[in-house]
């Protein structure tokens, strides 16, 4: 069992999000978010720190580069129980995030919309989300990764039960969960750049 203490919430599908926040928040757990999620969530009355407060860094170049910070990954991969990694964490102020809640840009959606060209579908390739949700399921001994909003309740409900704790069988399950979707959304794209390739080397 490991306490969530801090969670960071970034989401493309919004379904249930606020009342899933908002149940974090009565068992203590401070919210770190970004842009459209963070206002949803204020909005709704949940307070959050926006990322960009807490790394000390501004979003940029259109919002690709948001969350792809030590301050956010070493919070998220600082194995706890490491005196080195702890030192370290402390050295930089950086504070372990135990949950991070992440769904993906919509590719599939994106590449079924008609006229889409490459570029959109490009646009649409998602990097941070990934990369945060790799890098909280590698670490799943210490970090609940989040990428399917039918888990809320039952992770909510667990946490009533321990009073604000996720359970090692429940984070290593979410994990598997969680690599299975990025192994899917980068399966779609193989397999769209795959027929985008095809297509313009026939067409040469």
């Amino acid at each position: 069992m490991f306490p969530i203490r801090r969670a960071l919430i970034s989401v493309t599908d919004k379904t249930g999000l606020a009342a899933f926040a908002g149940g974090l928040q009565k068992f203590g757990t401070h919210i770190l978010s970004t842009g459209g999620t963070a206002k949803l969530l204020r909005d709704h009355g949940v307070e959050i720190t926006e990322v960009s407060d807490y790394t000390g860094f501004p979003e940029m170049l259109d919002g690709r580069v948001k969350t792809l910070h030590p301050k956010i990954h070493g919070g998220i991969l600082g194995i706890r129980e490491n005196a080195a990694h702890v030192k370290t964490m402390a050295d930089h102020r950086i504070e372990p995030i135990d949950m991070v809640v992440v769904n993906l840009y919509a590719f599939v959606k994106t590449i079924e919309r008609p006229g889409c060209t490459l570029a959109d579908a490009i646009e649409n390739i998602d990097i941070g989300g990934p990369t945060l949700i790799r890098a909280a399921a590698k670490n799943n001994l210490y970090v609940a990764v989040v990428t399917d909003p039918s888990d809320y309740p039952v992770i909510l409900e667990e946490m009533r039960r321990q009073q604000g704790r996720v359970s090692r069988v429940t984070s290593l399950k979410l994990a598997s969960k969680a690599f299975c979707l990025t192994h899917t959304y980068d399966g779609y794209i193989c397999n769209y750049l795959e027929s985008i390739t095809r297509a313009v080397h026939k067409a040469s």
